[in-house]
């Protein structure tokens, strides 16, 4: 029993069961463009590999010719060691302050390698102004000194001396001088390049052991400053010294003295000595007592814990400990049990006694300072009273005896300091030259076998790369710059519309039948991709029954009414079709398909002059029935436009399937314009390699305005080969075959047989 299934408004109608769903045009959006934007590069240097390979094989021989000229040079590298830390052979540390072996230190000494100086003095030592590259007295033959000699003007030769040829010199020398730290070590690579690979060994190794000796050079330097000031400042002290001696022998004399020991005078002078140590020494205790009674003095209210003489006595120290226990265990009561608890109260006792006997304690403290500070100012009292009474008739002699000591101090004390300078001075003469050089030399340089200048390998390379990628940047600004529609892909990405078919360039062999091919030729790869755009257009709008398509193009050239004529007769195979040539401006149609020049067509059946049965002419070996353009009108645009023209479509759409009208291009006349809205599809064709991606999309946006709708592209003229090249095996003729080889002749129709032509009713007059 068969079952009509329910179509949800909604949703459109369904598919009945076991019926594949109807076909829809994909279109694709500018997210796939972006997709395959690296792969239409690829395939854009890919298509122009060749002129790539050629220019960067040229341009890699010039780079090998260039490399080839240029003259070689030569690399010798001596390896120079900064020392960690320097063996000290003296103690004397003034001269080597500054000398510590820090990161700053290496620094200091690779760029002291680097330093204008030390090549300098290896220029001079070497005199390298002798060698040809390096003399400055060579001059050059300018385009200055070349006009000046023009007007007979002789420059000036400088006059030149060692000095003069060193400093002219240094410049280009410091130019092939390089100078790298080795990382993570102290090493340093001291490097020359030069033509002669002999002169670049002896420079690296004689700037090293320049750098060493111009060190030593300087500590010696700095070692006799370091004298001379040494055995100045001992000749200033030994004079010092002579004058206080004189002075000692001088005092001597004039007061007697010889020796005091053993006499009365010597008892009474060691006697006053001994008062007078011991009233020094009470004096100094009551000068330490008197800081404390002057703080105890200046208390007024009887607060003494500020006084630091007091604050700092044992008793009150513990006194003050004590306070403080009582006082932290009455707060940790008071927290625990409350304030009325009898622990607490017992606590609060404890902080009174405790602060009784801290004031008891701080009394008795103050006590005793002042008894102490009374007891030391009698000691002092009475001490001074024994000195005036034991001084008397010594007192001469004590003070003879006290400016002696001075004069004896002074003359030690200018010895000993004369001694000590006399000793250094003579310990950095002698040894000042004994010191280690800063660097040593762990690997001279050696004469190089190899040039390190022109690497001809790498510069041939470099030049190969980049001339690949020039030719690369070129390929792709070319394939930037042509804006051509290439085959159906790109067209489907540029358009934005669903291409029906691909259709291969026509040879000139096929060229005279191109308008009949699919006929002509039926197993070509022509005809089958008519097959495949007449496919497409029974598989699209499926349930409309009697079509209108409009065949147009935007410009003349295009492949317009090939198009046209070849879709026809592939569409005639299978149902009732017929072709109108609408472009009455350059019609072609007619002469394509075989008819006589004078054959009535669509001009004659729309102004009445010929009826339809006269105008309407079969397609030999064809079903295809055809209404030519027929004779040319004045007016072509008028002509379609009028309402007889639309009648005439309106009277044979319901006897036909399909009525495909060819119409002029879009962008010359509006003509298809005015056709447009009475199609209800149209194919555009475009020619591969021709037609613009813009002037495409200008055509559809126009038509699409005009109200028809666009049912696909059809690229025509496309060179397999060469898209083979640029695509890949996907346009290939070798697929094309496996399939023909497979499936036989074309000539089947679609649905399992063409249906015979039917004469079409005549049109209605008007």
């Amino acid at each position: 029993m068969n079952q009509i299934q329910v179509v949800n408004p909604q949703q459109g109608p369904l598919a009945m069961p076991g019926q594949p769903m109807p076909f829809a045009p994909v279109q694709l959006g500018l997210s796939d463009e972006s997709k395959l934007a690296l792969l239409d590069y690829w395939r854009s240097i890919k298509a122009r590999k060749w002129p790539i390979l050629g220019l960067a094989t040229m341009m890699a021989l010039l780079a090998a010719a260039v490399a080839f000229s240029m003259t070689p040079i030569y690399k010798s590298t001596a390896t120079v060691l900064i020392e960690q830390g320097k063996g000290k052979v003296l103690s004397f540390d003034d001269m080597f302050a500054g000398a510590a072996q820090t990161k700053e230190h290496y620094q200091t000494q690779v760029e002291i390698l680097k330093s204008r100086d030390v090549a300098l003095k290896t220029v001079t030592a070497m005199k390298l102004w002798n060698q040809p590259e390096f003399d400055p007295r060579k001059g050059g033959d300018g385009i200055g000194k070349k006009m000046l000699a023009l007007v007979g003007v002789k420059e000036a030769q400088p006059e030149w001396t060692d000095d003069k040829l060193a400093s002219a010199t240094v410049g280009a020398v410091m130019n092939n001088l390089s100078v790298e730290p080795v990382r993570l070590s102290q090493l340093v690579k001291v490097s020359f390049e030069s033509p002669d690979r002999n002169l670049a060994q002896r420079v690296s190794n004689e700037l090293a052991a320049r750098y060493i000796d111009a060190d030593r050079e300087a500590k010696f330097k700095q070692a006799q400053a370091l004298n001379g000031w040494l055995d100045q400042r001992a000749t200033e002290l030994r004079t010092k010294l002579a004058e206080s001696e004189d002075l000692l022998q001088k005092y001597r004399e004039d007061q007697g003295l010889v020796s005091l020991e053993g006499s009365a005078q010597a008892l009474a002078g060691r006697r006053i000595a001994d008062v007078s140590t011991r009233l020094a020494d009470a004096r100094a205790r009551r000068m330490t007592l008197d800081s404390a009674y002057q703080g105890i003095s200046s208390i007024k209210n009887g607060d003494y814990s500020n006084v630091p003489a007091v604050v700092s006595s044992m008793g009150v120290q513990g006194a003050l400990q004590r306070e403080a226990e009582a006082v932290r265990n009455l707060a940790q009561l008071t927290e625990t049990l409350g304030s009325s608890h009898p622990n607490v109260l017992v606590a609060k006792s404890a902080v009174d006694e405790a602060r009784s006997y801290k004031r008891a304690q701080i009394q008795a403290v103050v006590k005793s300072v002042l008894e102490e500070y009374g007891n030391a100012r009698r000691a002092e009292g009475a001490l001074m009273a024994e000195l005036e009474t034991a001084s008397g008739s010594v007192q001469d002699v004590n003070r003879k005896e006290f400016k002696l000591a001075v004069l004896e101090r002074d003359v030690s004390s200018n010895k000993q300091l004369y001694e000590m300078f006399m000793i250094r001075a003579k310990e950095l003469s002698s040894g000042s030259d004994l010191q280690s050089a800063i660097a040593r030399v762990v690997d001279p340089a050696v004469a190089a076998n190899v040039p390190v200048k022109p690497n001809k390998a790498q510069i041939i390379l470099v030049a190969f790369m980049l001339g690949l990628l020039l030719g690369s940047g070129g390929a792709l600004a070319m394939e930037r710059l042509d804006n051509t529609i290439k085959g159906g892909e790109s067209t489907e990405l540029k358009l934005h519309q669903p291409v029906l078919t691909v259709l291969p360039a026509v040879t000139e062999e096929d060229a005279p039948k191109v308008g009949r091919l699919f006929v002509e030729a039926p197993s070509s790869h022509h005809a089958e991709a008519m097959r495949t755009a007449r496919t497409g257009l029974l598989l699209s709008n499926i349930d409309t029954r009697h079509r209108v398509v409009l065949v147009t193009s935007s410009l003349p050239t295009e492949g317009k009414t090939s198009t046209s004529t070849n879709l026809a007769l592939a569409l005639a195979q299978t149902k009732r079709t017929l072709l109108i040539d609408a472009d009455m401006r350059k019609p072609q149609v007619g002469t394509r398909l075989g008819l006589p020049a004078n054959a009535k067509g669509l001009s004659n059946l729309v102004a009445g002059t010929a009826t339809l049965k006269e105008c309407v002419h079969q397609v030999e070996g064809s079903t295809l029935m055809v209404i030519p353009a027929g004779d040319v009108p004045p007016n072509p645009l008028e002509l379609l436009l009028s309402q007889r023209f639309k009648e005439v479509i309106e009277h044979l759409k319901p006897q036909l399937d399909f009525i495909l009208i060819d119409s002029p291009p879009v962008e010359l006349v509006s003509d298809a314009m005015s056709i447009a809205p009475m199609a209800s599809e149209t194919v555009f064709v475009v020619k591969a390699n021709q037609s613009t991606y813009t002037m495409a999309r200008k055509s559809l946006n126009r038509l699409q305005r005009a109200g028809t709708h666009i049912q696909g592209v059809v690229v025509n003229g496309l060179d397999f080969d060469k898209a083979q090249r640029y695509y890949g095996s996907e346009y290939g003729q070798n697929t094309y075959a496996a399939y023909g080889g497979t499936y036989g002749s074309y000539g089947t129709s679609y649905d399992g047989g063409a249906k015979p032509a039917t004469a079409v009713q005549p049109a209605p007059t008007t």
